[in-house]
């Protein structure tokens, strides 16, 4: 769906998609461009598409009570950049300038610490089910938009930065349509 578009402003925000901001975010290192894409996939509970847990997550405002696998998750501070839901919404958690916590302890050719110089994609989804095809349109015409505003140099899954940590975006997720639908972007990777 090459009609769609999400351009970048000077600030950093993707103003077509729902803003929601984070407090889970700080300054970029100085003279650390963004230069890689990390796509990552999410559900809250664990399996279970719909409702907002994910953006109380990412906001804070999760109730550790609300599910029991949410426990460990209590006081957890995390984000992404964005976040596309299974029907394609497109929500804005953190300006493109700001580095925001999804990465973790992770590592990309020779660099630490990818948080300072990546942007993370979470998808509404898991590692054993499908994604559905409006995400890989918005995802695609995302990464167009922000291949084009940031000297991207890599689109990588969560599991290429941190391996043996993490396994998302999972086995579901299918980078060769990611990369015909996304041709103007360096190649997703699929593999460390």
């Amino acid at each position: 769906m090459r009609s769609l578009r999400f351009p970048v402003d000077a600030a950093g925000i993707v103003r077509r998609a729902r803003q929601i901001p984070s407090p889970n975010c700080d300054a970029r290192p100085p003279r650390t461009p963004v230069s890689l894409l990390v796509v990552h996939n999410i559900s809250l509970p664990p399996g279970h598409f719909g409702g907002e847990d994910i953006v109380r997550l990412f906001t804070n405002t999760l109730d550790p009570q609300a599910h029991p696998s949410y426990g460990d998750l209590h006081d957890l501070r995390v984000s992404a950049h964005f976040l596309i839901r299974r029907d394609g919404e497109l929500i804005q958690f953190v300006s493109c300038l700001r580095r925001a916590w999804h990465a973790g302890v992770s590592h990309w050719r020779g660099r630490d610490n990818c948080n300072a110089f990546s942007l993370g994609i979470e998808l509404e989804g898991s590692d054993t089910q499908p994604f559905e095809v409006a995400q890989y349109d918005v995802l695609a015409a995302l990464a167009d938009s922000l291949c084009g505003a940031y000297p991207i140099r890599a689109i990588v899954g969560h599991s290429d930065i941190a391996p043996g940590r993490k396994t998302d975006p999972g086995p579901c997720f299918d980078w060769e349509l990611l990369r015909e639908k996304a041709p103007g972007c360096p190649n997703g990777s699929g593999s460390g």
